[in-house]
């Protein structure tokens, strides 16, 4: 299968650069299985549904999330309807929504999605490791699912590797998300689990993560409250990570950077050109 992950989509930039890349690139590489971490879509905080809606139409078979879940109050009514929308899998009982979903493709294979957030830093929700281990053992890799995705939305990189090498011969890709600093580990481990710890994001990268730099060095100089940040406004950069599974195992055979846009070196996954 070809999968390819985008990491965090922040604000009007990010969303154009998907909206406008992505069929092509769909089309391009025939993919089977796109999933899109969209929790700063919404003007850099949170999703709406017509933002989601945008996202899927575009070409996403899954929009994770993460500590901004619930910035746009909307979210915590219209998850109930949209499956392909997944908020972390440890939050607490009775939260709206859903953190894993078996996802139908266009191409006939079945990927479950996760979605989890670390505990360091962070929230503290429920143990991120016995709740991604609960939704794999139900829908076991190679058995149900062709593929197994866990987007890791935290802010530690331990945290992340530790949940890599945890899941490695059990899941198709971990990747990490939340930094939006696109990281340089992306590599097969050992037990055929694709990983990279940080996908980067989909957004104006001549800014501090993705929000204009004016307000965020005040913050820093200054340390007094401020206007709310906002996105920047410039060309949006796709940022993620592509990966290739072995149709038999679900498991990773090759994996390369995804990164289409200015102010970083572009990466593609040559292998399907």
């Amino acid at each position: 299968m070809r999968l390819l992950f985008l990491g965090d989509i922040v604000g009007r930039p990010g969303r154009n650069a998907v909206i406008e890349r992505l069929p092509a690139l769909r089309d391009r590489w025939q993919l089977d299985c796109v999933v899109i971490n969209g929790e700063n879509a919404a003007g850099g905080f949170g999703i709406n549904e017509a933002i989601c809606d945008e996202l899927i139409t575009a070409g996403a078979d899954a929009v994770t999330l993460g500590n901004h879940s619930w910035d746009q109050r909307e979210t915590l009514v219209f998850i109930e309807r949209e499956p392909r929308l997944l908020r972390p899998v440890n939050y607490p009982p009775g939260t709206p929504g859903r953190g894993a979903n078996l996802i139908d493709t266009p191409s006939g294979k079945r990927v479950l999605v996760v979605n989890v957030m670390g505990r360091l830093f962070m929230d503290a929700l429920d143990d991120p490791f016995a709740a991604v281990d609960r939704e794999i053992d139900s829908c076991p890799l190679g058995q149900v699912a062709d593929a197994i995705i866990v987007d890791m939305h935290a802010e530690a990189t331990s945290e992340k590797e530790a949940l890599g090498h945890h899941l490695d011969g059990r899941v198709s890709l971990v990747v990490g998300t939340h930094t939006h600093v696109p990281t340089a580990d992306h590599r097969v481990l050992s037990g055929g689990t694709a990983y990279m710890s940080d996908a980067g994001m989909c957004g104006d990268y001549d800014t501090v993560l993705g929000m204009q730099k004016e307000e965020s060095i005040r913050r820093f100089l200054q340390k007094t409250p401020g206007p709310r940040m906002e996105p920047g406004l410039g060309e949006g950069t796709l940022s993620g990570l592509a990966v290739e599974t072995d149709d038999r195992t679900g498991l990773a055979i090759r994996v390369a950077a995804l990164r289409l846009g200015p102010h970083l070196e572009e990466s593609w996954p040559r292998f399907w050109d």
